[in-house]
C-alpha cells in the first residue's frame, strides 16, 4: 500500500498499523540487539581459527558498540531529513555488506571492519522505524500508535538481547563460527523485500539534494564532534580498571567544544538547548542507561559466572538465561497494549533492587532452580523498562526530532552496555569468582535504588492520552474533552509579527506582551510554537500579477523585502531553534508554504492563532485550517484589526462558526497543566 502524502487522515485507523507494516520494523530494530549478543559464543572459535588471543576478539565486541553508539543518533537525524524508508532500506543493504564480508573474512582485521559495516547497518533500523510509527500515527490521526506496536518495538529490541547468546551457540555448534555473520544473509534479505513491499515511500525531500545542503542540514560538523566525544568516552571506558586519563581529557575538550558548536549551529544535530529544555527526555536517557547497565551486567555477568564458576557450557549457561527472554517478551506485551509508562518503570527499577540481592545468595553450590528464579526477576526489569521507557521516549521526544532522540537512546543504551563489560571487568579482574559477583550485585542494588528513587520523584512520567475517541461527532485526532486539548498536538500560530506590520497599530506594545505571554505559556505546557511572517524576494515581486489588489502596488518595490530587517519577526517574540518558521507571499498562513506539512510531522491536530490583521491573515487562515480539518482557536486580545469593530465582528460573529474564540489569560486552562 502506498500511503498519499496529500491525505493526512486518509488512513483508516484500523488499517494504519496491519502486520505488513510493523513487521519489517520489528525485523529491522532486531538486527542490532542479534548482532550485538550473537557473537558471544563465537569470540573462542574466532580467536582459534585467527590464531589470537582471545583478549583480542574484544576489539569484535567494542566495534561494533562504538560503531552503534555514534551512528544511532547519526541514522536518525538523516531519517529526519532524508526520510526514513530511505534510511531504513540503507541501513539493511550496509548489514548485508557486513554479514557477506565478515563470512568470508580470513584475518581479524576484516572482522572488525565487518562489525563495523554492521554496527553502522543496523543503526539505522530503531530510529528510523521509530519515525516512521510517529509519522504512521500523525496521518491516521492518532495521538500515540496501538501499544502492541511499540511492545512489539521493544520486544524486538532489548528482549531479542537474551535470546541471542543461546541462538549464537547453536549457530556456532552447527556450522562454525562464520554462522554468526552469514546469518545476516537470509534475515536481511527478507527485511529488504518486506521493507521494499510494504513500507510506504517517503515523500520527495524538501529543498536541494547537493552534498553541501545535505551536510549543512544534518549537521556534519555536529556529527563528527559528537563521534569524536563518544569515542573517546568508550575508550576510556574500556580502559577501566587500568584507567586512560587522555582519553577522558579528550572527551571532556571535544565535548566542550561540541556543545559550543551545537548551541550556535541553525540545525544542531545534539540539540543541547532541548536536552536543557526537555529535562523529562534527558531523565529518560539517563534511566534508561543505568537500568542497561543492570541488565547487561546480568546477561554476560551471569553467563560468565556461570561457565567459569559453575563449569556449565556455553550452550548451557546460555540455556539458563534464555526463560529471562521469554518471560520479558510475555511481559511486555500486556504492558505495551496500554501504553503505560510510569508504574512499569516503578516495576522495572524495583525488580532490578530484588533481583541484585538475590544475586548476593549465589555461591558455587546453588541450585539451578535459585538460578533461573533470580534471573527471571531481572525478566521482569527488562520486559517493563523496555516497554516503559520507549514509550516515555515516543510521548516526550519532539515529534519532528523522533529519529535523532531514538538514536540517542540507544546511544545511551550502549553506554549502559560498556559500563556494564566494565564493571565485570573489575570484579573479575583476575578470576571469575562468587566473591567478584557478590561485588556486582551491591554495585546493581546501588544502581536500582537510584533509578528507583528518580522514577518515583519524577512528575513528569506519565501515561500517554488514551486513542482519541472514533465518535462521529468529533474530528479524528481531537480530544472529546473541550475543556482541554493536548499540548502535544496542539500549536501556537503568531502571524506576522513584524516591525514593518506593526508599526501601523497604536497598540503594538501591549499586542507583543499579550503574545509573549501566550508564548511562554505554549512552550510551559509542553505546545508547539510556529510563526508565520510575510516576506518577498526579487522574483516574488516580479510574480505578483496586476490583478492581484492586495499585492499589485508592491510589485515595482522593496517593501517587506526577505533581508530587510523590518521583515524579520519581532525581538519581544523571536522564534527559538526548532520552532516552525515559514515565509508567505500571500495573506494566509498556509498559501504559498509548507506550513501544513510541517503541522502534520508534529502530529498537531489543533491551532491557536494570534496576530495581525484579524481581517487579514487571522481570517485566512482561520477558515483554510477549518477546512484542512484542523481544531482552531483565536486569541481575541492575541488579535488586532486597523478597524476595531471589524475586529469585534470578526471574533464575535463570524469566527465561532468554525473556531472556539478565547483570551489570552484563558490558554494555561486550555493547555492544561504544566509538561
Amino acid at each position: 500500500m502506498t500511503l498519499s502524502t496529500s491525505t493526512p487522515s486518509g488512513l483508516d485507523r484500523a488499517d494504519a498499523f496491519r502486520w505488513k507494516f510493523v513487521a519489517p520494523l520489528f525485523l529491522g530494530s532486531a538486527l542490532n540487539p542479534i548482532n550485538s549478543s550473537v557473537i558471544a559464543t563465537a569470540l573462542v572459535p574466532i580467536a582459534v581459527a585467527m590464531h589470537v588471543s582471545v583478549g583480542r576478539t574484544a576489539l569484535l565486541v567494542s566495534a561494533l558498540y562504538l560503531a552503534s553508539a555514534i551512528a544511532q543518533p547519526t541514522a536518525g537525524k538523516l531519517s529526519e531529513v532524508l526520510g526514513p524508508r530511505r534510511v531504513f532500506l540503507t541501513g539493511i543493504v550496509i548489514v548485508l555488506a557486513g554479514g557477506v564480508l565478515g563470512g568470508l573474512s580470513q584475518d581479524l582485521a576484516m572482522l572488525v571492519v565487518a562489525r563495523v559495516l554492521i554496527g553502522i547497518g543496523t543503526s539505522a533500523g530503531y530510529p528510523s522505524a521509530m519515525l516512521l510509527i510517529r509519522r504512521r500515527a500523525a496521518w491516521a490521526g492518532l495521538d500515540a500508535p496501538p501499544g502492541g506496536v511499540l511492545g512489539g518495538l521493544a520486544i524486538a529490541g532489548l528482549s531479542t538481547i537474551a535470546v541471542g547468546p543461546p541462538i549464537g551457540g547453536l549457530l556456532v555448534g552447527a556450522f562454525g563460527w562464520r554462522a554468526a555473520f552469514l546469518i545476516n544473509i537470509p534475515i536481511t534479505l527478507v527485511a529488504l523485500a518486506m521493507a521494499a513491499y510494504w513500507i510506504p515511500h517517503d515523500r520527495p525531500v524538501d529543498g536541494p539534494m547537493r552534498v553541501r545542503d545535505v551536510a549543512s542540514r544534518i549537521d556534519v560538523a555536529g556529527i563528527a564532534g559528537f563521534g569524536g566525544a563518544m569515542t573517546a568516552l568508550l575508550v576510556f571506558l574500556m580502559s577501566l580498571p587500568h584507567p586512560d586519563y587522555i582519553a577522558l581529557a579528550v572527551a571532556v575538550v571535544v565535548g566542550a567544544a561540541l556543545v559550543g558548536w551545537e548551541l550556535r549551529a541553525a540545525t544542531p544535530f545534539f540539540d543541547v538547548r532541548q536536552l536543557i529544555a526537555n529535562a523529562a527526555l534527558t531523565r529518560t536517557y539517563l534511566r534508561s542507561g543505568l537500568t542497561l547497565l543492570g541488565v547487561y551486567t546480568v546477561l554476560y555477568g551471569i553467563s560468565q559466572w556461570l561457565e567459569a564458576g559453575r563449569g556449565y557450557s556455553a550452550e548451557q549457561a546460555g540455556l539458563l538465561i534464555l526463560p529471562m527472554g521469554a518471560l520479558a517478551a510475555v511481559i511486555s506485551r500486556p504492558v505495551s497494549r496500554r501504553n503505560l509508562v510510569r508504574a512499569p518503570l516503578i516495576a522495572a527499577a524495583a525488580a532490578m533492587l530484588a533481583g541484585s540481592v538475590g544475586v548476593l545468595f549465589f555461591t558455587s553450590h546453588s541450585p539451578a532452580i535459585l538460578l533461573v528464579g533470580v534471573t527471571l526477576v531481572f525478566g521482569i526489569t527488562i520486559g517493563t523498562t523496555s516497554v516503559g521507557n520507549q514509550t516515555a521516549l515516543y510521548a516526550q521526544a519532539p515529534p519532528e526530532q523522533v529519529g535523532t532522540a531514538s538514536g540517542l537512546f540507544r546511544t545511551f543504551s550502549y553506554i549502559g552496555s560498556i559500563a556494564s563489560a566494565t564493571l565485570t571487568g573489575i570484579a573479575f579482574r583476575t578470576r571469575v569468582t562468587d566473591h567478584g559477583l557478590h561485588v556486582t550485585a551491591i554495585i546493581l542494588a546501588a544502581v536500582a535504588a537510584v533509578v528507583l528513587l528518580m522514577t518515583l520523584a519524577d512528575r513528569r512520567l506519565r501515561d500517554p492520552a488514551p486513542p482519541p475517541s472514533t465518535d462521529r461527532d468529533h474530528p479524528q485526532g481531537v480530544p472529546v474533552n473541550e475543556s482541554t486539548v493536548d499540548p502535544r498536538q496542539t500549536a501556537l500560530l503568531v502571524m506576522d509579527l513584524q516591525p514593518a506590520i506593526l508599526g501601523s497599530f497604536p497598540d503594538a506594545d501591549a499586542l507583543l506582551t499579550r503574545l509573549a505571554s501566550a508564548i511562554a505559556t505554549a512552550r510551559d505546557r509542553g505546545a508547539h510554537v510556529g510563526y508565520v511572517r510575510v516576506a518577498f524576494e526579487d522574483a516574488d515581486y516580479a510574480a505578483i500579477p496586476p490583478e492581484n489588489k492586495t499585492f499589485a502596488r508592491l510589485s515595482g518595490g522593496n517593501y517587506l523585502h526577505n533581508a530587510a530587517p523590518e521583515s524579520a519577526v519581532h525581538d519581544d517574540v523571536a522564534p527559538r531553534t526548532g520552532d516552525i518558521v515559514v515565509r508567505k507571499t500571500r495573506v494566509g498562513a498556509f498559501s504559498t508554504t509548507d506550513l501544513d506539512r510541517q503541522l502534520r510531522d508534529r502530529g498537531v491536530t489543533t491551532l491557536i492563532l494570534g496576530g495581525i490583521s484579524t481581517s487579514g491573515v487571522v481570517l485566512s487562515t482561520v477558515r483554510d485550517a477549518a477546512d484542512r480539518d484542523y481544531r482552531v482557536f483565536v486569541l481575541s486580545d492575541g488579535s488586532a484589526d486597523s478597524d476595531r469593530e471589524v475586529h469585534d465582528v470578526l471574533t464575535q460573529k463570524v469566527f465561532p462558526r468554525q473556531a472556539d474564540v478565547i483570551t489570552v489569560a484563558e490558554l494555561p486552562d486550555l493547555l492544561g497543566t504544566a509538561a
